[in-house]
Protein backbone atom coordinates (compact mmCIF):
# COMPACT_ATOMS: atom_id res chain seq x y z
CA UNK A 1 0.00 0.00 0.00
CA UNK A 2 1.17 3.53 -0.77
CA UNK A 3 1.10 5.94 2.16
CA UNK A 4 2.01 9.24 0.48
CA UNK A 5 -0.61 11.90 1.15
CA UNK A 6 -1.11 13.70 -2.13
CA UNK A 7 -4.30 14.31 -4.07
CA UNK A 8 -7.69 14.23 -2.40
CA UNK A 9 -10.89 12.43 -3.24
CA UNK A 10 -12.76 15.69 -3.74
CA UNK A 11 -10.60 16.50 -6.76
CA UNK A 12 -11.84 13.28 -8.33
CA UNK A 13 -15.44 14.40 -7.70
CA UNK A 14 -15.09 17.86 -9.22
CA UNK A 15 -17.87 17.22 -11.72
CA UNK A 16 -20.40 16.55 -8.94
CA UNK A 17 -22.56 19.16 -7.28
CA UNK A 18 -20.51 20.97 -4.67
CA UNK A 19 -23.44 21.31 -2.29
CA UNK A 20 -24.51 17.66 -2.65
CA UNK A 21 -20.94 16.54 -2.08
CA UNK A 22 -20.69 18.83 0.96
CA UNK A 23 -23.72 17.38 2.73
CA UNK A 24 -22.73 13.84 1.81
CA UNK A 25 -19.37 14.31 3.55
CA UNK A 26 -20.47 16.46 6.49
CA UNK A 27 -23.63 14.66 7.67
CA UNK A 28 -21.78 11.52 8.91
CA UNK A 29 -19.76 13.73 11.26
CA UNK A 30 -22.97 14.90 12.95
CA UNK A 31 -24.59 11.49 13.53
CA UNK A 32 -23.61 11.48 17.21
CA UNK A 33 -24.91 15.04 17.68
CA UNK A 34 -28.44 14.44 16.39
CA UNK A 35 -30.29 15.80 19.43
CA UNK A 36 -28.18 18.96 19.65
CA UNK A 37 -28.49 19.61 15.92
CA UNK A 38 -32.27 19.15 16.04
CA UNK A 39 -32.49 21.64 18.92
CA UNK A 40 -30.42 24.11 16.91
CA UNK A 41 -32.64 23.61 13.85
CA UNK A 42 -35.77 24.28 15.93
CA UNK A 43 -34.14 27.48 17.22
CA UNK A 44 -33.31 28.45 13.64
CA UNK A 45 -36.89 27.86 12.50
CA UNK A 46 -38.20 30.08 15.31
CA UNK A 47 -35.63 32.79 14.52
CA UNK A 48 -36.44 32.58 10.79
CA UNK A 49 -40.17 32.84 11.48
CA UNK A 50 -39.51 36.00 13.51
CA UNK A 51 -37.45 37.49 10.69
CA UNK A 52 -40.11 36.65 8.08
CA UNK A 53 -42.93 38.11 10.19
CA UNK A 54 -41.36 41.54 10.78
CA UNK A 55 -41.76 43.08 7.26
CA UNK A 56 -45.46 42.21 7.00
CA UNK A 57 -46.08 43.69 10.47
CA UNK A 58 -44.24 46.88 9.49
CA UNK A 59 -46.30 47.07 6.30
CA UNK A 60 -49.47 46.75 8.39
CA UNK A 61 -48.26 49.48 10.79
CA UNK A 62 -47.69 51.91 7.89
CA UNK A 63 -50.98 51.22 6.12
CA UNK A 64 -53.39 50.75 9.05
CA UNK A 65 -51.84 52.92 11.78
CA UNK A 66 -49.36 55.56 10.61
CA UNK A 67 -51.26 56.45 7.40
CA UNK A 68 -54.49 57.13 9.33
CA UNK A 69 -52.88 58.67 12.44
CA UNK A 70 -53.74 55.75 14.74
CA UNK A 71 -50.95 56.21 17.29
CA UNK A 72 -52.38 53.70 19.77
CA UNK A 73 -52.16 51.15 16.98
CA UNK A 74 -48.49 52.12 16.48
CA UNK A 75 -47.82 51.45 20.16
CA UNK A 76 -49.64 48.10 19.97
CA UNK A 77 -47.70 46.98 16.91
CA UNK A 78 -44.45 48.20 18.52
CA UNK A 79 -45.17 46.00 21.56
CA UNK A 80 -45.75 43.04 19.24
CA UNK A 81 -42.46 43.75 17.46
CA UNK A 82 -40.59 43.97 20.76
CA UNK A 83 -41.96 40.61 21.87
CA UNK A 84 -41.11 39.03 18.52
CA UNK A 85 -37.57 40.44 18.61
CA UNK A 86 -37.14 39.10 22.15
CA UNK A 87 -38.16 35.60 21.01
CA UNK A 88 -35.67 35.91 18.13
CA UNK A 89 -32.92 36.94 20.54
CA UNK A 90 -33.47 33.89 22.77
CA UNK A 91 -33.63 31.49 19.83
CA UNK A 92 -30.44 32.94 18.34
CA UNK A 93 -28.61 32.56 21.65
CA UNK A 94 -29.81 28.97 22.00
CA UNK A 95 -28.69 28.12 18.47
CA UNK A 96 -25.21 29.68 18.91
CA UNK A 97 -24.67 27.99 22.30
CA UNK A 98 -25.80 24.59 21.03
CA UNK A 99 -23.72 24.58 17.86
CA UNK A 100 -20.69 25.93 19.71
CA UNK A 101 -20.81 22.78 21.84
CA UNK A 102 -21.29 20.61 18.75
CA UNK A 103 -18.22 22.15 17.11
CA UNK A 104 -16.03 21.60 20.18
CA UNK A 105 -17.13 18.01 20.65
CA UNK A 106 -16.62 17.34 16.97
CA UNK A 107 -13.11 18.82 17.18
CA UNK A 108 -12.30 16.68 20.23
CA UNK A 109 -13.60 13.44 18.70
CA UNK A 110 -12.08 14.05 15.27
CA UNK A 111 -8.61 14.72 16.68
CA UNK A 112 -8.88 11.54 18.74
CA UNK A 113 -9.87 9.56 15.63
CA UNK A 114 -6.94 10.92 13.64
CA UNK A 115 -4.48 10.25 16.44
CA UNK A 116 -5.83 6.71 16.92
CA UNK A 117 -5.53 6.13 13.17
CA UNK A 118 -1.92 7.38 13.15
CA UNK A 119 -1.06 4.82 15.82
CA UNK A 120 -2.41 2.06 13.58
CA UNK A 121 -0.33 3.03 10.55
CA UNK A 122 3.04 1.41 9.82
CA UNK A 123 6.49 2.98 9.84
CA UNK A 124 6.26 3.41 6.04
CA UNK A 125 3.61 6.11 6.46
CA UNK A 126 5.82 8.27 8.67
CA UNK A 127 8.82 7.74 6.40
CA UNK A 128 6.90 9.15 3.44
CA UNK A 129 5.17 12.14 5.05
CA UNK A 130 6.54 15.14 6.91
CA UNK A 131 5.66 15.31 10.60
CA UNK A 132 4.76 19.00 10.27
CA UNK A 133 2.13 18.28 7.62
CA UNK A 134 0.62 15.53 9.76
CA UNK A 135 0.49 17.92 12.74
CA UNK A 136 -1.16 20.53 10.51
CA UNK A 137 -3.89 18.04 9.62
CA UNK A 138 -4.53 17.33 13.30
CA UNK A 139 -4.48 20.99 14.41
CA UNK A 140 -5.28 23.36 11.55
CA UNK A 141 -7.57 21.25 9.36
CA UNK A 142 -9.72 20.06 12.26
CA UNK A 143 -9.95 23.66 13.50
CA UNK A 144 -11.41 24.68 10.11
CA UNK A 145 -14.15 22.09 10.61
CA UNK A 146 -14.75 23.28 14.16
CA UNK A 147 -15.15 26.88 12.99
CA UNK A 148 -17.59 25.81 10.30
CA UNK A 149 -19.77 23.72 12.61
CA UNK A 150 -19.64 26.18 15.50
CA UNK A 151 -20.19 29.35 13.48
CA UNK A 152 -21.00 28.89 9.81
CA UNK A 153 -23.17 25.77 9.51
CA UNK A 154 -26.27 27.05 11.28
CA UNK A 155 -25.81 30.44 9.64
CA UNK A 156 -25.73 28.58 6.34
CA UNK A 157 -28.92 26.64 7.16
CA UNK A 158 -30.63 29.75 8.53
CA UNK A 159 -29.85 31.71 5.38
CA UNK A 160 -31.21 28.92 3.16
CA UNK A 161 -34.47 28.90 5.16
CA UNK A 162 -34.76 32.69 4.96
CA UNK A 163 -34.05 32.73 1.23
CA UNK A 164 -36.70 30.08 0.51
CA UNK A 165 -39.25 31.60 2.88
CA UNK A 166 -38.73 35.15 1.64
CA UNK A 167 -38.85 34.03 -2.01
CA UNK A 168 -42.22 32.34 -1.40
CA UNK A 169 -43.61 35.44 0.34
CA UNK A 170 -42.41 37.74 -2.46
CA UNK A 171 -44.23 35.72 -5.09
CA UNK A 172 -47.30 35.30 -2.83
CA UNK A 173 -47.62 39.08 -2.28
CA UNK A 174 -47.36 39.90 -5.99
CA UNK A 175 -46.32 37.38 -8.64
CA UNK A 176 -45.01 39.85 -11.20
CA UNK A 177 -43.17 42.06 -8.72
CA UNK A 178 -41.86 38.97 -6.97
CA UNK A 179 -40.40 37.54 -10.17
CA UNK A 180 -38.78 40.90 -10.94
CA UNK A 181 -37.22 40.84 -7.45
CA UNK A 182 -35.93 37.29 -7.85
CA UNK A 183 -34.63 37.54 -11.42
CA UNK A 184 -31.17 39.00 -10.52
CA UNK A 185 -30.60 36.08 -8.15
CA UNK A 186 -30.22 33.80 -11.18
CA UNK A 187 -27.05 35.70 -12.09
CA UNK A 188 -25.67 35.15 -8.59
CA UNK A 189 -26.40 31.42 -8.72
CA UNK A 190 -24.67 31.07 -12.09
CA UNK A 191 -21.61 32.94 -10.79
CA UNK A 192 -21.55 30.74 -7.68
CA UNK A 193 -21.71 27.55 -9.72
CA UNK A 194 -18.88 28.70 -11.99
CA UNK A 195 -16.56 30.03 -9.28
CA UNK A 196 -17.06 27.44 -6.51
CA UNK A 197 -14.58 24.85 -7.89
CA UNK A 198 -11.90 27.55 -8.10
CA UNK A 199 -12.63 28.70 -4.54
CA UNK A 200 -12.37 25.08 -3.34
CA UNK A 201 -9.04 24.54 -5.15
CA UNK A 202 -7.51 27.70 -3.72
CA UNK A 203 -8.67 26.78 -0.19
CA UNK A 204 -7.15 23.31 -0.55
CA UNK A 205 -3.90 24.77 -1.92
CA UNK A 206 -3.75 27.14 1.05
CA UNK A 207 -4.14 24.29 3.55
CA UNK A 208 -1.52 22.21 1.74
CA UNK A 209 0.97 25.08 1.69
CA UNK A 210 0.36 25.66 5.41
CA UNK A 211 1.05 21.96 6.04
CA UNK A 212 4.24 22.19 3.96
CA UNK A 213 5.32 25.29 5.91
CA UNK A 214 4.71 23.47 9.21
CA UNK A 215 6.73 20.53 7.92
CA UNK A 216 9.63 22.77 6.90
CA UNK A 217 9.68 24.54 10.27
CA UNK A 218 9.51 21.26 12.18
CA UNK A 219 12.30 19.70 10.12
CA UNK A 220 14.55 22.75 10.46
CA UNK A 221 14.04 23.03 14.22
CA UNK A 222 14.71 19.30 14.71
CA UNK A 223 18.00 19.67 12.83
CA UNK A 224 18.93 23.12 14.12
CA UNK A 225 22.03 21.87 15.96
CA UNK A 226 23.39 20.45 12.70
CA UNK A 227 22.52 23.66 10.85
CA UNK A 228 24.44 25.75 13.41
CA UNK A 229 27.34 23.31 13.55
CA UNK A 230 27.85 23.53 9.79
CA UNK A 231 27.09 27.26 9.75
CA UNK A 232 24.28 26.79 7.23
CA UNK A 233 21.78 29.26 8.64
CA UNK A 234 21.59 30.65 5.10
CA UNK A 235 20.21 27.31 3.94
CA UNK A 236 17.67 27.34 6.78
CA UNK A 237 16.59 30.87 5.80
CA UNK A 238 16.27 30.04 2.10
CA UNK A 239 14.23 26.90 2.71
CA UNK A 240 11.93 28.75 5.11
CA UNK A 241 11.67 31.74 2.77
CA UNK A 242 10.67 29.49 -0.13
CA UNK A 243 8.00 27.67 1.92
CA UNK A 244 6.77 30.92 3.46
CA UNK A 245 6.45 32.64 0.09
CA UNK A 246 4.53 29.68 -1.31
CA UNK A 247 2.18 29.80 1.68
CA UNK A 248 1.83 33.59 1.35
CA UNK A 249 0.84 33.38 -2.33
CA UNK A 250 -1.59 30.52 -1.65
CA UNK A 251 -3.11 32.38 1.32
CA UNK A 252 -3.56 35.62 -0.63
CA UNK A 253 -5.16 33.73 -3.51
CA UNK A 254 -7.47 31.91 -1.10
CA UNK A 255 -8.33 35.24 0.55
CA UNK A 256 -9.27 36.78 -2.80
CA UNK A 257 -11.32 33.70 -3.66
CA UNK A 258 -13.07 33.82 -0.28
CA UNK A 259 -14.33 37.34 -0.95
CA UNK A 260 -15.07 37.07 -4.66
CA UNK A 261 -18.80 36.39 -4.15
CA UNK A 262 -19.55 39.40 -1.94
CA UNK A 263 -19.43 42.15 -4.62
CA UNK A 264 -21.45 39.95 -6.98
CA UNK A 265 -24.22 39.53 -4.42
CA UNK A 266 -24.16 43.23 -3.51
CA UNK A 267 -24.62 44.09 -7.20
CA UNK A 268 -27.57 41.75 -7.77
CA UNK A 269 -29.18 42.94 -4.52
CA UNK A 270 -28.93 46.57 -5.64
CA UNK A 271 -30.35 45.72 -9.08
CA UNK A 272 -33.29 43.88 -7.49
CA UNK A 273 -34.16 46.75 -5.12
CA UNK A 274 -33.96 49.33 -7.89
CA UNK A 275 -36.21 47.23 -10.14
CA UNK A 276 -38.75 46.66 -7.36
CA UNK A 277 -38.73 50.32 -6.36
CA UNK A 278 -39.26 51.52 -9.94
CA UNK A 279 -42.06 49.05 -10.70
CA UNK A 280 -43.60 49.44 -7.21
CA UNK A 281 -43.92 53.23 -7.62
CA UNK A 282 -45.72 52.60 -10.92
CA UNK A 283 -48.13 50.24 -9.17
CA UNK A 284 -48.78 52.78 -6.39
CA UNK A 285 -49.46 55.46 -9.00
CA UNK A 286 -52.00 53.13 -10.62
CA UNK A 287 -53.60 52.46 -7.22
CA UNK A 288 -52.75 48.75 -7.28
CA UNK A 289 -50.27 48.90 -4.39
CA UNK A 290 -49.99 50.68 -1.04
CA UNK A 291 -46.99 52.51 0.37
CA UNK A 292 -46.83 50.18 3.36
CA UNK A 293 -46.94 47.12 1.13
CA UNK A 294 -44.12 48.50 -1.03
CA UNK A 295 -42.04 49.18 2.11
CA UNK A 296 -42.70 45.62 3.31
CA UNK A 297 -41.88 44.30 -0.15
CA UNK A 298 -38.56 46.18 -0.19
CA UNK A 299 -37.79 44.77 3.27
CA UNK A 300 -38.47 41.28 1.92
CA UNK A 301 -36.22 41.96 -1.07
CA UNK A 302 -33.48 43.00 1.33
CA UNK A 303 -34.36 39.97 3.45
CA UNK A 304 -33.87 37.76 0.40
CA UNK A 305 -30.56 39.18 -0.77
CA UNK A 306 -28.99 39.86 2.65
CA UNK A 307 -28.87 36.08 3.37
CA UNK A 308 -27.43 35.60 -0.11
CA UNK A 309 -24.68 38.07 0.75
CA UNK A 310 -24.08 36.21 4.01
CA UNK A 311 -23.93 32.97 2.06
CA UNK A 312 -21.23 34.63 -0.03
CA UNK A 313 -19.12 34.93 3.13
CA UNK A 314 -20.17 31.54 4.54
CA UNK A 315 -19.62 29.68 1.26
CA UNK A 316 -15.80 29.96 1.34
CA UNK A 317 -15.94 28.71 4.93
CA UNK A 318 -17.79 25.64 3.66
CA UNK A 319 -15.21 25.21 0.90
CA UNK A 320 -12.38 25.53 3.44
CA UNK A 321 -14.07 23.05 5.78
CA UNK A 322 -14.44 20.59 2.90
CA UNK A 323 -10.80 21.07 1.96
CA UNK A 324 -9.81 20.34 5.56
CA UNK A 325 -12.16 17.34 5.65
CA UNK A 326 -10.52 16.00 2.48
CA UNK A 327 -7.07 16.14 4.08
CA UNK A 328 -8.40 14.55 7.27
CA UNK A 329 -10.23 11.86 5.28
CA UNK A 330 -7.00 10.99 3.48
CA UNK A 331 -5.53 9.90 6.81
CA UNK A 332 -8.68 8.25 8.18
CA UNK A 333 -9.17 6.22 4.99
CA UNK A 334 -5.71 4.62 5.20
CA UNK A 335 -5.51 1.03 6.35
CA UNK A 336 -2.34 -0.51 7.71
CA UNK A 337 -0.94 -3.44 5.77
CA UNK A 338 0.90 -4.52 8.94
CA UNK A 339 -2.01 -6.42 10.48
CA UNK A 340 -2.38 -9.84 12.02
CA UNK A 341 -3.58 -12.49 9.56
CA UNK A 342 -7.04 -13.61 10.75
CA UNK A 343 -6.86 -17.12 9.28
CA UNK A 344 -3.68 -18.28 11.07
CA UNK A 345 -3.74 -21.57 12.93
CA UNK A 346 -2.79 -21.68 16.58
CA UNK A 347 -0.18 -24.32 15.89
CA UNK A 348 2.98 -23.35 14.00
CA UNK A 349 2.36 -23.41 10.26
CA UNK A 350 6.02 -23.85 9.32
CA UNK A 351 7.93 -26.87 10.51
CA UNK A 352 11.08 -25.44 12.06
CA UNK A 353 12.92 -25.37 15.38
CA UNK A 354 14.32 -21.87 14.71
CA UNK A 355 13.11 -19.02 16.90
CA UNK A 356 13.28 -16.65 13.90
CA UNK A 357 13.56 -17.60 10.26
CA UNK A 358 13.66 -15.89 6.85
CA UNK A 359 12.39 -18.00 3.95
CA UNK A 360 12.90 -16.55 0.47
CA UNK A 361 12.53 -13.00 1.75
CA UNK A 362 12.83 -10.04 -0.60
CA UNK A 363 12.16 -6.44 0.32
CA UNK A 364 11.99 -3.13 -1.49
CA UNK A 365 10.85 0.28 -0.36
CA UNK A 366 8.06 1.99 -2.26
CA UNK A 367 9.09 2.57 -5.89
CA UNK A 368 12.67 1.55 -5.06
CA UNK A 369 15.03 -1.26 -5.93
CA UNK A 370 15.35 -4.46 -3.89
CA UNK A 371 17.23 -4.01 -0.61
CA UNK A 372 17.12 -7.75 0.07
CA UNK A 373 16.79 -10.49 -2.55
CA UNK A 374 15.52 -14.02 -1.79
CA UNK A 375 17.12 -14.24 1.65
CA UNK A 376 16.92 -17.42 3.73
CA UNK A 377 18.50 -18.02 7.14
CA UNK A 378 17.49 -19.19 10.62
CA UNK A 379 18.30 -18.00 14.15
CA UNK A 380 18.37 -20.57 16.95
CA UNK A 381 17.06 -19.94 20.44
CA UNK A 382 19.56 -18.56 22.96
CA UNK A 383 22.36 -17.79 20.51
CA UNK A 384 23.96 -14.44 19.69
CA UNK A 385 24.07 -13.31 16.07
CA UNK A 386 25.81 -10.32 14.55
CA UNK A 387 24.93 -8.41 11.36
CA UNK A 388 27.86 -6.55 9.78
CA UNK A 389 28.25 -4.77 6.49
CA UNK A 390 28.81 -1.38 4.91
CA UNK A 391 26.52 1.56 5.56
CA UNK A 392 23.36 1.20 3.48
CA UNK A 393 23.91 -2.52 3.02
CA UNK A 394 20.55 -3.49 4.57
CA UNK A 395 21.36 -4.32 8.21
CA UNK A 396 18.71 -2.07 9.78
CA UNK A 397 16.19 -3.14 7.12
CA UNK A 398 16.80 -6.77 8.04
CA UNK A 399 16.31 -5.99 11.73
CA UNK A 400 13.12 -4.04 10.91
CA UNK A 401 11.73 -7.08 9.08
CA UNK A 402 12.57 -9.24 12.12
CA UNK A 403 10.52 -6.89 14.33
CA UNK A 404 7.83 -6.57 11.64
CA UNK A 405 8.16 -2.83 11.25
CA UNK A 406 7.79 -3.77 7.60
CA UNK A 407 6.44 -6.82 5.80
CA UNK A 408 8.59 -8.50 3.13
CA UNK A 409 7.74 -7.89 -0.53
CA UNK A 410 8.13 -11.64 -1.04
CA UNK A 411 8.70 -14.64 1.21
CA UNK A 412 7.93 -15.33 4.85
CA UNK A 413 9.43 -14.27 8.18
CA UNK A 414 8.53 -16.80 10.89
CA UNK A 415 8.67 -16.44 14.67
CA UNK A 416 8.73 -19.65 16.74
CA UNK A 417 7.81 -21.56 13.60
CA UNK A 418 4.74 -19.45 12.81
CA UNK A 419 4.35 -16.72 10.20
CA UNK A 420 5.12 -13.49 12.07
CA UNK A 421 2.04 -11.91 10.48
CA UNK A 422 -0.11 -14.29 12.54
CA UNK A 423 0.82 -12.61 15.83
CA UNK A 424 -1.22 -9.80 17.31
CA UNK A 425 0.72 -6.55 17.78
CA UNK A 426 0.92 -6.85 21.59
CA UNK A 427 2.08 -10.45 21.44
CA UNK A 428 4.73 -9.73 18.82
CA UNK A 429 6.03 -6.67 20.71
CA UNK A 430 6.43 -8.78 23.86
CA UNK A 431 8.34 -11.50 22.04
CA UNK A 432 10.67 -9.15 20.12
CA UNK A 433 12.62 -6.31 21.76
CA UNK A 434 14.09 -3.74 19.38
CA UNK A 435 16.57 -1.11 20.54
CA UNK A 436 16.63 1.44 17.74
CA UNK A 437 19.70 3.24 16.45
CA UNK A 438 18.14 6.59 17.45
CA UNK A 439 15.99 5.93 20.54
CA UNK A 440 13.11 8.30 21.21
CA UNK A 441 12.06 9.34 24.70
CA UNK A 442 8.85 10.92 25.93
CA UNK A 443 8.50 13.86 28.29
CA UNK A 444 8.25 12.55 31.84
CA UNK A 445 10.58 10.51 34.02
CA UNK A 446 12.99 7.64 33.47
CA UNK A 447 10.46 5.35 35.16
CA UNK A 448 7.68 6.34 32.76
CA UNK A 449 9.97 5.85 29.77
CA UNK A 450 11.27 2.40 30.71
CA UNK A 451 7.71 1.20 31.40
CA UNK A 452 6.29 2.63 28.18
CA UNK A 453 4.05 0.00 26.59
CA UNK A 454 4.84 -2.52 29.33
CA UNK A 455 1.45 -3.59 30.68
CA UNK A 456 2.95 -6.26 32.93
CA UNK A 457 5.03 -3.83 35.01
CA UNK A 458 3.02 -0.61 34.56
CA UNK A 459 1.20 -0.86 37.91
CA UNK A 460 4.20 -1.99 39.96
CA UNK A 461 5.08 -0.04 43.10
CA UNK A 462 8.55 1.49 43.37
CA UNK A 463 9.61 -1.36 45.66
CA UNK A 464 8.33 -4.07 43.33
CA UNK A 465 9.90 -2.38 40.28
CA UNK A 466 13.24 -2.05 42.13
CA UNK A 467 13.16 -5.77 42.84
CA UNK A 468 12.58 -6.53 39.16
CA UNK A 469 15.42 -4.21 38.14
CA UNK A 470 17.72 -5.85 40.67
CA UNK A 471 16.80 -9.34 39.44
CA UNK A 472 17.55 -8.37 35.84
CA UNK A 473 20.83 -6.67 36.83
CA UNK A 474 19.56 -3.29 35.54
CA UNK A 475 19.95 -1.35 38.80
CA UNK A 476 23.50 -0.30 37.91
CA UNK A 477 22.18 1.33 34.76
CA UNK A 478 19.48 3.21 36.68
CA UNK A 479 22.20 4.50 39.04
CA UNK A 480 23.76 6.26 36.03
CA UNK A 481 20.95 8.85 36.27
CA UNK A 482 21.20 11.62 38.86
CA UNK A 483 17.75 11.03 40.38
CA UNK A 484 17.36 7.37 39.46
CA UNK A 485 13.88 6.41 38.25
CA UNK A 486 12.57 9.92 38.96
CA UNK A 487 15.09 11.68 36.70
CA UNK A 488 13.16 14.17 34.57
CA UNK A 489 13.16 13.76 30.79
CA UNK A 490 12.52 17.00 28.87
CA UNK A 491 10.84 17.29 25.48
CA UNK A 492 12.73 15.09 23.01
CA UNK A 493 15.15 14.04 25.76
CA UNK A 494 17.55 16.92 24.99
CA UNK A 495 18.50 17.30 28.66
CA UNK A 496 20.32 13.96 28.67
CA UNK A 497 23.01 12.52 26.45
CA UNK A 498 22.43 10.20 23.50
CA UNK A 499 24.22 7.48 25.45
CA UNK A 500 21.76 7.85 28.34
CA UNK A 501 18.88 7.66 25.87
CA UNK A 502 20.27 4.37 24.61
CA UNK A 503 20.53 3.10 28.20
CA UNK A 504 16.82 3.87 28.75
CA UNK A 505 15.93 2.13 25.47
CA UNK A 506 18.01 -0.86 26.56
CA UNK A 507 16.27 -1.10 29.95
CA UNK A 508 12.87 -0.68 28.29
CA UNK A 509 13.54 -3.62 25.96
CA UNK A 510 15.12 -5.96 28.51
CA UNK A 511 12.28 -5.48 31.02
CA UNK A 512 9.91 -7.06 28.50
CA UNK A 513 11.89 -10.32 28.71
CA UNK A 514 11.72 -10.85 24.92
CA UNK A 515 12.44 -14.07 23.05
CA UNK A 516 14.49 -12.05 20.53
CA UNK A 517 16.47 -8.94 21.46
CA UNK A 518 17.66 -6.78 18.55
CA UNK A 519 20.33 -4.16 19.25
CA UNK A 520 20.85 -1.74 16.36
CA UNK A 521 24.05 0.16 17.19
CA UNK A 522 22.78 0.16 20.78
CA UNK A 523 26.22 0.93 22.24
CA UNK A 524 27.44 3.38 19.62
CA UNK A 525 27.25 6.40 21.97
CA UNK A 526 28.15 4.68 25.25
CA UNK A 527 31.51 4.83 27.01
CA UNK A 528 33.67 1.70 27.29
CA UNK A 529 32.91 1.07 30.97
CA UNK A 530 29.15 1.26 30.43
CA UNK A 531 29.45 -0.87 27.30
CA UNK A 532 31.16 -3.60 29.35
CA UNK A 533 28.34 -3.33 31.88
CA UNK A 534 25.77 -3.80 29.11
CA UNK A 535 27.64 -6.84 27.84
CA UNK A 536 27.52 -8.31 31.35
CA UNK A 537 23.77 -7.69 31.54
CA UNK A 538 23.28 -9.24 28.10
CA UNK A 539 25.24 -12.24 29.33
CA UNK A 540 22.79 -12.68 32.25
CA UNK A 541 19.69 -12.69 30.04
CA UNK A 542 17.62 -15.90 30.10
CA UNK A 543 19.16 -18.70 28.04
CA UNK A 544 16.15 -18.67 25.73
CA UNK A 545 16.84 -15.08 24.62
CA UNK A 546 18.24 -14.81 21.10
CA UNK A 547 20.41 -11.73 20.57
CA UNK A 548 20.80 -9.97 17.20
CA UNK A 549 23.51 -7.29 17.26
CA UNK A 550 24.13 -4.71 14.57
CA UNK A 551 27.40 -2.87 15.10
CA UNK A 552 30.22 -1.17 13.21
CA UNK A 553 32.65 -1.60 16.11
CA UNK A 554 33.91 -5.16 15.69
CA UNK A 555 34.76 -5.61 19.39
CA UNK A 556 31.03 -5.44 20.05
CA UNK A 557 30.41 -8.64 18.09
CA UNK A 558 33.54 -10.67 18.83
CA UNK A 559 31.62 -13.03 21.13
CA UNK A 560 28.80 -13.68 18.65
CA UNK A 561 27.98 -17.32 17.89
CA UNK A 562 27.50 -16.50 14.21
CA UNK A 563 28.20 -13.46 12.04
CA UNK A 564 26.23 -12.55 8.93
CA UNK A 565 27.56 -10.17 6.27
CA UNK A 566 24.81 -7.97 4.80
CA UNK A 567 25.38 -6.14 1.51
CA UNK A 568 24.12 -5.94 -2.06
CA UNK A 569 20.77 -7.54 -1.25
CA UNK A 570 22.39 -10.69 0.15
CA UNK A 571 23.03 -12.05 3.65
CA UNK A 572 26.04 -14.33 3.80
CA UNK A 573 27.42 -16.31 6.78
CA UNK A 574 30.80 -14.71 7.54
CA UNK A 575 32.28 -17.51 9.62
CA UNK A 576 35.15 -16.32 11.82
CA UNK A 577 35.81 -12.78 12.99
CA UNK A 578 38.82 -12.55 10.66
CA UNK A 579 36.69 -13.55 7.69
CA UNK A 580 34.03 -11.02 8.70
CA UNK A 581 36.67 -8.26 8.76
CA UNK A 582 37.89 -9.29 5.29
CA UNK A 583 34.34 -9.30 3.93
CA UNK A 584 33.60 -5.94 5.51
CA UNK A 585 36.70 -4.35 4.01
CA UNK A 586 35.95 -5.93 0.64
CA UNK A 587 32.34 -4.80 0.82
CA UNK A 588 33.40 -1.24 1.53
CA UNK A 589 35.83 -1.24 -1.40
CA UNK A 590 33.26 -2.68 -3.79
CA UNK A 591 30.53 -0.29 -2.72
Amino acid sequence: MKYSLAKTDIEKEKDKSVLATAWKRLIPLMKEEGRAVMLAIVAILVSSAVTLAVPIIIARVVDSAIAVGNFSGVITYSAWLFGIFLIGLVSNYLQVKTMGGVGRRLLFNLRNKIFDKLQELPVAFFNRNKAGDIVSRINNDTEKLNQFFAQALMQFVSNIILIVGTGILLVALDVRLGLIALAPAVLALIATQLLSPWVKRTSLASLRSLGALSGEIQESINNFKVIVAFNRLDYFREKFKEANETNYIASVTAGVASNVFNPIYVLVSTLAQLAVLAYGITLIADGRFTVGLLIGFLLYVNGFYAPLRQLASVWPSLQLALAGLDRISEVLSLESDIVAMPACDVEPDIASDAVLEFRGVSFRYEEGKDVLKHISFALESGKTYALVGPTGGGKTTTASLMARLYDPSEGIVSLNGKDIRCYATDERAKKIGFILQEPFLFTGTVRENILYGNKEHAEYTDKKLSEVLEATHLTKLIDRFSEGLETKIAIGGDAISLGQKQLIAFIRAVLRDPDVLILDEATANIDTVTEQLLEEIIGTLPKKTTKVIIAHRLNTIENADEIFFVNGGAITPAGSMEHAVDMLLHGKRSS
